[in-house]
């Protein structure tokens, strides 16, 4: 069993680029599509836990029903955030990873690197065209 875990939305090029990051240090994740077997309310809180950040930094606008629900109101608690995660989990930013380093939001999808507990093993390039790691399995940064 794998030690590396990512809630995956297969339709998101970060998702898709974050485990394909995951696999280029030769790991095979477990990978969790959770529009098709979404967490449960204590899966999420225990993810809220393991990522540090509050459920709203948790939640996807861009092609969810947020606006719709009025979710950015303040007087939402976050139970009643988690309740509407549970019930709409296309609500659940993407892609999370957990891994014995630790659990991250990996957005951008090379954020994974940080918590990854194998070096990368080979060039990689995100599906726009960017390098993200060079032919040695190092980092590339961007140029300032």
């Amino acid at each position: 069993m794998s030690t590396v875990k990512i809630y995956h939305n297969p339709d998101c090029g970060t998702s898709r680029n974050t485990l394909a990051l995951i696999r280029n240090s030769g790991v095979e994740p477990q990978v969790i599509e959770y529009l098709k077997t979404p967490p449960s309310r204590d899966e999420l809180q225990g993810l809220l836990a393991a990522l540090a950040i509050p459920v709203r930094e948790l939640l996807r606008r861009k092609g969810t029903p947020y606006d719709e629900l009025g979710l950015d109101a303040a007087h939402w608690s976050d139970e009643q955030l988690l309740d509407f995660v549970v019930a709409h989990p296309i609500l659940l930013n993407r892609p999370v990873v957990v891994t014995p380093l630790g659990a991250k939001l990996c957005r951008p999808s090379e954020a994974v690197l940080d918590i990854l507990p194998l070096p990368q093993q080979g060039a990689f390039t995100k599906e726009d065209g960017e390098v993200v790691i060079d032919a040695e399995g190092r980092r590339v940064h961007p140029a300032s």
